[in-house]
């Protein structure tokens, strides 16, 4: 660490120092918020929309939020959903409900009614909040799947179509500005939230997770940011993601600091908006730091405050550090199952490439994280080897919402399988090195293979297809359909695009689409992807989809 590096991390509290300032709470999200409530009543908790709420208008709010939610009878166990953009309310929905031991399901907003029916079936929950543009899509899904939720929108919309066939409500807090709210009835190990993710087997596994989980995630979060109580958390990722809930929310929440919530990722506005909201940290992903890095300086504010970004990954670093004067930079790894396991450690030894050691909690006595590189037999890797990572870790899943044998094959006795290929050094730092699963990360979300497969697989002209991550062009990955047509016909790619488009999200529309005559197949003939991967050749056959739609439009 460099002497003026040492000399800013001295003159900050130490993470420990940062929790002791407050009471010792029973690790229920309502007892956290009441500890750190009593000394930061008039602090700003929240900047949305260019307005700041206080500590205690938040908690003013929330009581309003407490009695709506009781007025419609929801209950411990409950999910209410959210289909938005991030929004004020995915903060009350989160914090209120916790109170009644009732859970938060947030919910993609760009989901089409396939996905978002399969989830509202596979979760049924018993209240929706909506955007109100999504209306006519959130009530395909609920027809298509015989559900009959109770539908809100945000804010003071007013139903766009008149009349909507499922009971709705606006403005939900304007009833109850003199509720003062029950006694919370929260437990430690109660369900907060089921944050959906894409699985191997192609349809999407709810990730359930404690009151504790939530609140130990964020205390580690100081850790690895070394949030100060006069932070100002900036959230441009989606509240529908573990990333900002986990680690900015909760982050935010333990040590009493302000969030700053953008609706959601801006390159164009990012400067703007980090400066205007004051925004001292923020989390980032690696796509997002390579757009930021080629957008022009002509955005850039060089008044920002921001001191720390975490995600911020090797191929961006120059520039966010000489271009973009942020001193700071953090990363790690972690799942949507397991948050927070390594992270580079702050104003510590940096390995550009690396996912760092295994992180840390504030208290040296609190249990934390053990990692594992075990070979197919099961065995420990030695040093520098590959091997698949393993963890056990107390923030942890409490298991698959109504899928119990994903659960269990996804543990071996108390240990959490990855499915990711990782090494490890001399130094206790972890390199990843490929997905077992098929899993194709784009954009910082998870897209299941399997599901394109069989989504792609539908259309009446495909008689075979296997969709595989291939690298982008500003990190994580890219998505290439390999497809054999049936005889005698003449699809193309944009009639597979289109096709895609009609019954997927855009984020899992494939750029590329290469028609093959054959697929390669294993000696017990499925059809190999790991050959695949490895013909070099592959994108230079396929159409590219991105440039003949651009080349179209000049």
């Amino acid at each position: 660490m460099a002497k003026k590096e040492k000399m800013q991390k001295a003159m900050l509290a130490t993470p420990l120092e940062v929790l002791n300032q407050f009471e010792a709470h029973n690790y229920t999200i309502p007892a956290a918020f009441e500890s750190r409530l009593n000394k930061c009543t008039n602090k700003a908790f929240c900047y949305f929309e260019g307005n700041e709420v206080s500590w205690a208008q938040f908690d003013r709010d929330l009581q309003k939020m407490q009695g709506f939610l009781l007025s419609k009878d929801i209950k411990p166990g409950d999910r209410v959903g959210i289909v938005a953009k991030n929004h004020y309310t995915h903060l009350l929905l989160l914090f209120s409900l916790a109170k009644i031991s009732a859970i938060l399901l947030p919910i993609n907003p760009e989901f089409g009614i396939a996905e978002l029916g399969y989830i509202l079936k596979n979760s049924e929950p018993k209240m929706v909040f909506i955007e109100e543009q999504l209306l006519d899509t959130v009530e395909m899904a609920c027809r298509e799947n015989d559900l009959s939720p109770s539908i809100v929108f945000l804010g003071k919309s007013q139903n766009p179509n008149g009349v909507s066939k499922y009971p709705y409500t606006t403005d939900a807090l304007s009833h109850f500005e003199n509720f003062k709210g029950t006694p919370s009835i929260a437990q430690a190990e109660d369900t907060c939230v089921i944050i959906y993710t894409s699985g191997t087997t192609g349809f999407p596994k709810g990730v359930m997770h404690s009151q504790r989980s939530f609140l130990l995630c964020g205390e580690a979060y100081i850790e690895r940011l070394y949030i100060q109580a006069n932070d100002r958390i900036m959230i441009v990722l989606p509240l529908f993601h573990m990333n900002a809930l986990f680690y900015s929310v909760a982050g935010a929440l333990c040590a009493g600091s302000t969030l700053a919530l953008m609706p959601r990722f801006s390159a164009s506005q990012f400067w703007k908006q980090a400066t205007e909201s004051k925004a001292t940290t923020v989390n980032l992903i690696e796509a997002a730091c390579n757009i930021l890095k080629l957008r022009p300086r002509s955005e850039f504010h060089p008044e920002h405050q921001l001191r720390c970004a975490y995600g911020v990954r090797n191929s961006a670093h120059d520039v966010f550090l000489n271009e973009f004067h942020i001193p700071y930079f953090v990363s790690g790894y972690g799942m949507t199952e397991i948050p927070g396991v390594t992270c580079s450690p702050f104003g510590g030894i940096q390995k550009p490439g690396t996912m760092g050691p295994i992180g840390k909690h504030p208290n040296p006595n609190q249990t934390w994280a053990q990692c594992r590189v075990i070979d197919e037999a099961g065995n420990d890797v030695p040093i520098g080897e590959t091997g698949e990572m393993i963890v056990r870790t107390p923030i942890i899943m409490q298991g698959y919402f109504r899928d119990p044998e994903q659960t269990k094959a996804s543990f071996k006795g108390d240990w959490f399988l990855t499915g990711d290929l990782v090494s490890k050094d001399e130094d206790g730092y972890y390199t990843f090195i490929s997905r077992k699963k098929d899993i194709i990360r784009r954009r910082g979300e998870n897209i299941s293979g399997a599901e394109l497969d069989r989504v792609i697989g539908n259309h009446p002209d495909v008689a075979e297809v296997a969709t595989i991550a291939v690298p982008a062009d500003l990190g994580e990955d890219e998505i290439l359909a390999a497809i054999v047509l049936k005889e005698n016909v003449k699809t193309g790619a944009q009639e597979i695009q289109a096709w895609c488009a009609q019954h997927l999200s855009a984020m899992k529309v494939p750029r590329y689409i290469a028609f093959l005559d054959a697929l390669p197949y294993t000696p017990t003939q499925k059809i190999s992807k790991a050959v695949l991967r490895t013909d070099k050749g592959l994108i230079s056959k396929a159409v590219d989809l991105l440039a003949s739609n651009q080349r179209m439009k000049n």
